[in-house]
């Protein structure tokens, strides 16, 4: 066991030595549901505070009560740390006078960016009043935000077909926002062919790859089959038999995880967005094997930041 894991540290060093960590990060956490996940998360944040992203996202529920969460974790994100906090905000079980009342709350205590999603439907719910590309023309109305929406290399779960999926995602650029952050993928060549749709279709807006790490192989499937996404057989192969060797997980996971942004990156990709699930440890390890390093006062910052 030992030999593999030096052989994988020597796979993430041949990576990183083709990257001189000119990326710019950003980090989506989640409003924790507990006492012990709230001490979680802020330990994570404060951790990844020291890599300089571009922003942090925190995501958004349905109900009110996560909502709320939502709210509060941002501006407090803003206070305690100076990071750039993006929340998401979705049009699902909202009028738009609330939304207006939302958006103007953020601009007033100095929120710039949100994440603009329709959200989850509800069970029988039936078609919602407004769609992202909605959302996104209300908040260009109410204030100059910034704006990021989704986008899905692999189609979203809901669309008819790819066409009509990218239709979807040009509507909502044309709207105002400002990028696109896309659903989390294994297989890079998905996100390539579907930035090369993009262009071709006039989408001119940053397309931002988001990285999901793996460590829990299963967890990470139920995620792949709610959204549509694909794992490819080399990567279940991976995973076999590891389910109480958790290190190796890891390893494979940073691995993986560094190996995209390496393709991504010679690629002409410079932003990556990383779905931490409010742990900092396996994504600390990566950016900093990727050059993403702490500011010091005698070395400036490897990767750009804002």
């Amino acid at each position: 066991m030992a030999y593999s894991h030096a052989g994988q540290f020597d796979l993430l060093n041949q990576n990183i030595a083709e990257l001189n960590g000119d990326i710019n990060v950003s980090f989506e956490f989640f409003p924790p549901s507990s006492e012990s996940m709230e001490q979680t998360l802020w330990g994570s944040i404060h951790r990844l505070k020291e890599l300089q992203p571009k922003f942090v996202s925190v995501t958004y529920g349905a109900n009110s009560g996560e909502r709320d969460r939502t709210h509060s974790i941002i501006k407090e994100i803003k206070e305690q740390t100076g990071l750039i906090a993006a929340p998401h905000l979705t049009c699902i079980d909202a009028s738009r006078d609330e939304l207006r009342q939302i958006a103007r709350d953020y601009w007033q205590n100095g929120i710039r960016q949100i994440v603009a999603l329709r959200g989850d439907l509800p069970e029988n719910g039936g078609k919602p009043d407004m769609y992202a590309a909605d959302l996104v023309e209300l908040l260009r109305k109410e204030a100059d935000f910034d704006i990021s929406v989704a986008a899905y290399p692999e189609v979203h779960p809901e669309a008819k077909n790819a066409q009509s999926d990218l239709i979807n995602l040009k509507r909502k650029i044309d709207a105002g926002a400002n990028r696109a952050i896309t659903q989390f993928f294994f297989d890079v060549e998905s996100y390539l062919r579907f930035r090369d749709r993009c262009v071709t279709a006039g989408i001119d807006v940053e397309i931002v790859p988001g990285i999901l790490p793996v460590s829990n192989f299963k967890q990470a499937s139920r995620f792949a089959k709610m959204t549509n996404v694909r794992i490819p057989s080399w990567m279940e192969k991976q995973y076999q038999g590891l389910d109480d060797d958790l290190l190796t997980r890891q390893m494979l996971g940073a691995s993986n995880a560094i190996d995209m942004v390496r393709v991504l990156s010679r690629e002409g990709v410079k932003d990556f967005h990383f779905y931490t699930l409010n742990r900092a440890e396996l994504t600390y390890a990566i950016c900093h094997t990727l050059g993403v390093r702490p500011q010091t006062a005698t070395q400036g910052l490897t990767a750009k930041a804002v």
